[in-house]
């Protein structure tokens, strides 16, 4: 029996039981962007060192072995990028559900990265082979975005439950601003999508809004996101969600798609 019970395959979700817990790396919810803080910033992209974040050589994904294999500049940098990924729990989940993608959450405050990468090393070591598809880095995302991510280089960007800043004079602390969507529209490659979801509807007009009126992107349709695969993950398979749903609230989602660089006609 002991040795059926060993080799019993083990779940491959981010919702798995073990005793860590994010009660034991509990933080203000509340970080002002605005701060000076103390944070290792590469210089530019290219010094990031993405290839000893992740861990593609024993990766179970054929695609992640053969991209470990290729030593070309840009190979292993991620694709998917989660904005305040707080406690990481988006990135865990679709780890697995996408493993041909590299994923990397960004969070500014110290005590949920922490919690980050412990949850992604226990899970590593439990599902030999998976997760090695993600990771988390704490910085200021409005600040060093660009530090990370080189022009076009992201075809996903996740919005999830973001700070709300309720009063009007820290608007402009809040994460979706005209000035930052520039900042994302650089790094994000044509065609790439932007996923928001919040409890507060307020603040899901006031991204929309800024989303609609800025000339690079374009919000789904109905049908687009209903197709979308990645949207279910977003929407309801986040710590977030189920908080929401657990208090009966209400969710704000909308896609958005990152639309070409126009073109400049020259005299």
């Amino acid at each position: 029996m002991a040795s059926e019970e060993k080799d019993e395959p083990h779940p491959l979700t981010s919702r798995v039981k073990f005793r860590l817990s994010n009660r034991d790396f509990r933080a203000r919810a509340h970080s002002n962007p605005l701060n000076d803080g103390n944070f290792d910033v590469p210089s530019r992209p290219s010094e990031v060192g993405w290839r000893k974040l992740f861990d593609l050589e024993s990766a179970a994904s054929e695609g992640l072995r053969a991209r470990a294999l290729k030593e070309e500049v840009g190979v292993t940098r991620p694709e998917w990028v989660d904005i305040g990924c707080g406690y990481g729990g988006l990135l865990a989940e679709m780890s697995t559900a996408f493993p041909d993608k590299l994923m990397v959450g960004l969070e500014i405050r110290d005590r949920p990265l922490q919690f980050c990468e412990e949850r992604i090393k226990k899970l590593r070591k439990e599902a030999p082979g998976s997760y090695g598809n993600v990771w988390y880095i704490r910085t200021n995302v409005m600040k060093f975005l660009a530090n990370f991510f080189e022009k076009g280089s992201v075809e996903k960007m996740f919005f999830c439950y973001p700070d709300p800043h309720y009063k009007k004079k820290k608007h402009r602390q809040r994460i979706v601003s005209m000035q930052l969507l520039a900042e994302y529209a650089y790094v994000l490659s044509p065609s790439a999508l932007v996923y928001v979801v919040t409890d507060v509807e307020e603040l899901f007009q006031w991204m929309s809004e800024r989303l609609m009126n800025h000339p690079l992107f374009i919000r789904l349709t109905d049908e687009e996101i209903a197709n979308d695969p990645v949207s279910p993950y977003v929407r309801d398979r986040t710590d977030e969600a189920a908080r929401v749903e657990k208090n009966r609230g209400s969710k704000y989602f909308s896609i958005f798609r990152r639309l070409p660089d126009p073109t400049i006609n020259s005299c």
